[in-house]
């Protein structure tokens, strides 16, 4: 099995089986909505923050498998970390999509699977879509807003 499938396989089990997808969650504090209106992708992300730390995050949405996959796989590499940490690594996510290389590709975790999508530059939103609405729920949580809703891919 190449590297390329085995991203394919890793994509398609967050895609079948995502991880922390609900609609909500408990003693959240911030929600935010993101949406692609190109291809339709929606997303609602949670987050809840204790000490410093993301202690919480869900998100629930319709999209293509890319947007889908995606958000489940940034869930599972962002809960627990510091916030800073957080926006750090969710740039380095960025820029992979944009071709560079990783300088952190332990800490993406399945996350980095998704580094063959910047080839294909109309599903790059699609992958940054749950990574973008978890930088946006922190900037908003460290501003002190409750909810914000960007319609527009990032």
């Amino acid at each position: 099995m190449s590297l390329e499938d085995l991203y394919q396989e890793i994509i398609l089990d967050h895609y079948r089986k995502p991880k922390n997808r609900a609609p909500e969650l408990a003693d959240e504090d911030v929600h935010v909505h993101h949406s692609n209106p190109l291809c339709g992708d929606e997303m609602d992300l949670r987050i809840a923050v204790a000490d410093g730390k993301l202690d919480g995050v869900v998100f629930d949405g319709e999209g293509c498998s890319i947007s889908q996959a995606s958000a489940s796989a940034m869930t599972q590499a962002v809960k627990g970390r510091e916030l800073d940490d957080v926006l750090a690594l969710t740039e380095d996510f960025r820029l992979m999509m944009h071709g560079d290389e990783p300088s952190r590709p332990d800490d993406l975790q399945d996350g980095i699977a998704f580094q063959g999508v910047a080839k294909f530059p109309v599903r790059v939103k699609c992958a940054l879509l749950g990574w973008m609405a978890v930088k946006d729920a922190i900037e908003t949580y460290q501003s002190g807003d409750a909810t914000h809703s960007v319609t527009h891919g990032e």
